[in-house]
């Protein structure tokens, strides 16, 4: 089945499905799944560069199989499994389902086909109108369940780009995922401004009837003392100074660990950077691109951040001064929905206030994931999502270039583990007030 196909079936999905809201975005979501991986090829989707990544495919599928397994089977009658096998290639780590394909194999499924994948997807979608079209009073828990598929299939929209970059990035030929745009960058001359918040206690976590995850709740009381924040993330011209002063040289500068893990990697510089007769570029969704110097750093881990900071004098916030600055921000920043597909330089903003706090990259923070106070994790399968991983990881805040715009909030807590850089992952400076 061709991809544009795919897509016509989806729009006649959303006028059979009643043209509710949450249809809208149900199906808008599926259909722009669709449209991300359009640029690829078979072969590009089968392929997975290293463990923390998967292909292509397996997204499209795995997310397709969130929905038949946790809002179709329960919730349709009569639903039949498109294939039973495929509960086996496409779980990802719900232990309520059973054993599965191992994540780091997951690019040995060269089976089933791309075609037999958007065959199931196509399944999958017309059991989901049919679903929307018998449930015009559908029951909260119901309501709930499908919030919770649309917004994972827009977690795996910004895996499957920056998992593609990964593998572009391993290949000799530099590959292009699309071709470069012209576009204006405009220069960035002036250093951080730095921005003082007072101390006090915060309410943090979220608020509100909105959809959330577990992890953002319950909203709580966080007592922080007077801090100041960069109003901008850290550039590459910035960190270009870092690895000339030999930041990656200066055991001084390093957590243990963080030191550990360049010495074992042989890191020197960002991921994806590459330096070419004294000139540095970058691979990005376009391709082997110059070195943006005003554009943020990005694919950087925690430890590398953290290292940064120290060489700067400063630190990195911890993600309740991040929370209280992100509210003093709109929601605005180049998301996926700009098609930059990458982190780009900072606008002024005339009125002094932070710039960046969402979209271009997710923040590092200094905090360590955990549960906030009186978290439970949600009963059966889906407690499975967020829970059993607050344990040595660290939370990022804000989104990135490929990021769904209506999928972040202020609230929103990401993590990864300190040593990942595959993501789009960089830093602001924070210190306290002198």
């Amino acid at each position: 089945m061709l991809m544009g196909e795919l897509a016509s079936i989806l729009d006649t999905q959303l006028s059979a499905s009643g043209h509710s809201a949450l249809s809208d975005r149900l199906f808008e979501t599926r259909r722009l799944s669709i449209e991300l991986a359009a640029p690829l090829s078979a072969e590009d989707m089968v392929v997975q560069a290293m463990e923390d990544a998967s292909p292509t495919k397996w997204h499209l599928a795995h997310t397709t199989w969130f929905f038949e397994t946790f809002v179709l089977t329960p919730c349709l009658s009569g639903y039949p499994l498109f294939d039973e096998a495929f509960n086996y290639c496409f779980n990802s780590y719900y232990e309520h389902q059973g054993p599965r394909q191992p994540r780091p194999k997951r690019g040995l499924l060269t089976r089933p086909s791309l075609d037999r994948v958007l065959a199931y997807r196509q399944h999958v979608d017309l059991a989901l109108a049919q679903l929307l079209a018998e449930h015009t009073n559908a029951p909260p828990a119901f309501i709930h369940t499908l919030e919770v598929g649309i917004h994972h299939e827009q977690q795996h929209q910004e895996l499957m780009l920056t998992d593609i970059l990964s593998l572009f990035a391993a290949n000799p030929l530099r590959p292009t995922y699309r071709p470069a745009q012209p576009r204006s960058v405009p220069a960035l001359s002036e250093p951080p401004r730095w921005i003082d918040f007072a101390g006090g206690v915060y309410q943090i976590g979220h608020e509100g009837k909105d959809f959330a995850w577990d992890n953002e709740e319950p909203r709580h009381d966080a007592l922080l003392r007077p801090f100041r924040l960069a109003d901008r993330l850290v550039t590459n011209r910035e960190w270009l100074e870092f690895v000339a002063d030999g930041g990656y040289e200066a055991a001084t500068l390093w957590l243990s660990d963080g030191w550990a893990v360049i010495g074992r990697e042989n890191w020197h510089a960002p991921l994806y950077w590459e330096s070419r007769d004294g000139e540095w570029f970058e691979m990005s969704l376009e391709g082997l691109q110059p070195l943006s110097l005003d554009a943020p750093v990005a694919h950087v881990s925690y430890y590398e951040a953290d290292a940064f900071a120290r060489w700067s004098g400063k630190r990195l916030p911890t993600e309740f001064e991040w929370e209280v600055a992100a509210a003093e921000a709109p929601k605005q920043g180049n998301f996926l929905g700009t098609a930059a597909l990458r982190p780009m330089p900072a606008t002024a903003e005339p009125d002094g206030s932070p710039r960046q706090m969402f979209g271009d990259v997710w923040e590092w923070t200094q905090s360590a994931y955990l549960p906030y106070p009186g978290y439970r994790a949600p009963e059966g399968a889906l407690g499975e999502y967020n829970g059993k991983f607050m344990v040595g990881q660290h939370v990022l805040r804000g989104g990135s270039c490929v990021t769904p715009q209506d999928h972040i909030r202020p609230s929103y807590r990401n993590f990864f583990y300190p040593h990942q850089r595959w993501q789009f992952l960089g830093l602001r400076l924070a210190s306290e007030v002198a």
